[in-house]
């Protein structure tokens, strides 16, 4: 079985009929695999043809995923010392691996046997080359074999020979006088000498090797049929090499031995077991194996059942096993595992152990954003950018579109709040109208009370653009119905604030500002500032327009339906421009909250500027560290912070006044305070 015999530089005239032991490497690699086995123990002799397969095997092994729990060399038994035999013991019992490779020859796995009855070893399943035929030579009876019990082996594949069994169990001696090689076996069996003049004991002619022996058939076909092939393929070669001598010479016809190289390899024949038989370039048959699974019987017989089989006849090799003909050792009670780690569940991948073979690693669940959906991965396969993975990792799901929607509590919520408010302002707005011509109403310009109040409720409704569905249209109209109507309502208060200057410093005497006195200057402001809003709003809309954006980034697992607004610089410039204006406003009515007004428009300005800067200022932090749908809400919730607070500072105190305390909305009243 040796491989070197197969190169045709050294042995060019060499072939065989048994298989060559390269195709064992593959046969048992296939086996392992096909149980899912990945962690086994390697036992072969120690000798260099040990340390060859110990080498081809640990390549095989590992371009498979398949890694050697142990690697112990096993002596010829008249090297095995106590030191050894403790070594190779202590490495059986204590590796987790449930299944042990045993490589080699019968002469150094008797070491393995010696070393096994002296410390069985039960709960493992063995998988023996075909170099150790326990199961046809005559040691059969030497030790017992419960240890491998449930074992799987590899056998020369054989066949039944037509006829051949008969003849064997039938054969006497007188049938071939002159074959020493019967007499030898003779006496070998029965303990006794045909017909001879010697003084041993004389069989008596009713001898049988069927009563010696009832397997003696099973025990000899291993090698037999391997013979017979290799008899047919010489007398095939031989039968049409002397056709071609005949039709050449018309006469004698001797045969050389060196002309059957030519011809041996055209020859094809169909053996036994209806599979062709031949001879490749190499000069190898087809390597096949038959799997044995080893039974051992409460007599300490030991027997193998075919349970699979292993062919190269076909393009590809192929390993065949049945899997319920198979007999485990009692230690299993179903076909054993024998892995370092265990499989991987889906949802996770393996992570290699520092320090260990490949085979041994921890299970990790998949980073976000990637599944696993088979067991076993290496690693784990990263969802499509508009996919995510559902709760257990194995399977990658589309993600949910979300926005802040009116159907939601945070969207219903600030929806109610932002029509209330309107409403509230509607009634503001109604009752300035119904008492215009109070003194309350009056005393701090009414149209621009009117154009502050209308400005309000725009600026509530205006929070509707930022909830359901972005669309083109809302896009676009958002920011810039909010940045031109919040300037409207800043310039509004800033032109009370001056108005309210302007009215109490044009009484002095000597005054300047009385030419300013009347709605110039306030008209002017509440003109002019909005316009320059208007301004930086169209730049923006056109260098720079918001569209309908699915951002895919920001929050894990979803998209976000929100206006990509492309550059924050014109943002910025609105709400920059508001602030300024703000900041205006509260610092002149900051220092005109001193002057002798009895209805403290100033102080209430101040505060309403002071509550409008706070929140703008909050706003921006907020803004920038918040992602999805809940910035809309925080731009939101500024615009009805910042427009109620002005709301209720500027016009709640008038309106208090105005219903329930009508005694101070009189002119007697103002001018006697």
């Amino acid at each position: 079985m040796d491989p070197v015999l197969s190169n045709k530089n050294q042995f060019p005239h060499f072939y065989r009929t048994v298989p060559n032991e390269i195709a064992q490497y593959d046969a048992l690699v296939k086996l392992i695999k096909h149980f899912s086995w990945t962690w086994v123990g390697v036992l072969v002799s120690d000798n260099e043809s040990g340390l060859k397969i110990s080498q081809i095997l640990q390549k095989e092994f590992a371009l498979h995923g398949i890694c050697f729990a142990f690697l112990e060399f096993i002596p010829y038994h008249d090297g095995l010392d106590f030191v050894k035999r403790m070594q190779i013991a202590r490495s059986l019992s204590n590796s987790a691996a449930n299944v042990i490779i045993a490589y080699g020859d019968r002469d150094y796995m008797l070491t393995l046997q010696l070393i096994l009855y002296m410390f069985p070893i039960s709960e493992k399943v063995w998988i023996i080359s075909s170099q150790w035929d326990v199961a046809s030579g005559f040691d059969y009876y030497f030790l017992h074999y419960d240890t491998f019990n449930g074992s799987l082996a590899f056998a020369l594949h054989t066949s039944s020979i037509p006829g051949f069994e008969d003849f064997l169990l039938t054969l006497t001696p007188d049938d071939f006088p002159n074959d020493i090689f019967i007499y030898d076996a003779w006496w070998e069996l029965h303990g006794c000498v045909w017909k001879t003049n010697t003084t041993d004991i004389k069989c008596n002619g009713t001898e049988e090797i069927r009563k010696v022996n009832e397997n003696a058939y099973k025990d000899i076909s291993f090698y037999s049929y391997s013979i017979y092939n290799a008899v047919y393929m010489l007398a095939y070669t031989l039968h049409y090499l002397q056709l071609q001598k005949k039709e050449q010479t018309h006469g004698a016809h001797n045969i050389e031995a060196w002309e059957m190289h030519k011809y041996i390899k055209q020859i094809s024949i169909t053996g036994s077991d209806g599979n062709e038989v031949h001879f490749d370039e190499n000069g190898d048959m087809p390597s096949d194996f038959d799997i044995l699974n080893w039974i051992v019987y409460p007599n300490q017989t030991l027997d193998g059942i075919r349970v699979g089989t292993y062919s190269q006849n076909s393009s590809f090799p192929e390993l065949r096993i049945n899997e319920s003909l198979i007999q485990w050792s009692l230690t299993f009670n179903e076909t054993p595992r024998s892995a370092c780690s265990e499989t991987c569940h889906t949802g996770y991948k393996k992570k290699p152990k520092v320090g260990y073979p490949a085979c041994c690693y921890d299970c990790v669940p998949c980073p976000e954003g990637e599944i696993s959906n088979q067991t076993g991965r290496d690693s784990c396969i990263k969802c499509l950018i508009n996919q995510w993975p559902n709760s257990y990792r194995n399977i990658c799901t589309d993600k949910v579109i979300t926005y802040l929607s009116y159907h939601e509590p945070l969207g219903a919520s600030l929806t109610s709040l932002s029509v209330i408010f309107f409403v509230m302002t509607c009634l503001v707005l109604m009752i300035f109208a119904k008492y215009r011509n109070t003194p309350v109403v009056k005393a701090n310009n009414r149209d621009l009370s009117y154009i502050l109040l209308i400005s309000l409720k725009i600026c509530f409704l205006c929070n509707l653009l930022f909830i359901g569905h972005p669309l083109q249209v809302t896009c676009i109209l958002r920011q810039t119905v909010f940045g031109v109507t919040f300037s409207i309502v800043i310039s509004s208060v800033l032109a009370k604030t001056v108005t309210v200057v302007i009215a109490f410093n044009a009484t002095r005497p000597g005054s300047k500002l009385r030419n300013y006195l009347g709605t110039r200057v306030s008209n002017s402001i509440v003109i002019f500032c909005p316009m320059m809003q208007v301004i930086i709003c169209t730049s923006w809309l056109v260098s720079f327009p918001p569209f309908p954006y699915y951002n895919m980034d920001d929050v894990v697992g979803m998209i976000v339906a929100e206006c990509h607004e492309h550059s924050s610089f014109g943002f910025y410039c609105i709400l920059g421009f508001m602030g300024l204006l703000a900041i205006l406003s509260f610092i002149i009515a900051f220092f005109a909250r001193t002057l002798p007004d009895i209805f403290n428009e100033a102080k209430f300005i101040t505060f309403s500027m002071l509550l409008f800067c706070s929140v703008w200022i909050s706003f921006i932090p907020a803004y920038l560290s918040t992602k999805g749908k809940y910035v809309v809400a925080v731009e939101i919730f500024a615009i009805l912070a910042s427009s109620s607070g002005i709301l209720s500072c500027i016009f709640i105190p008038k309106c208090y006044i105005t219903l329930f305390r009508a005694d101070q909305n009189t002119k007697n009243f103002i001018i006697k305070n």
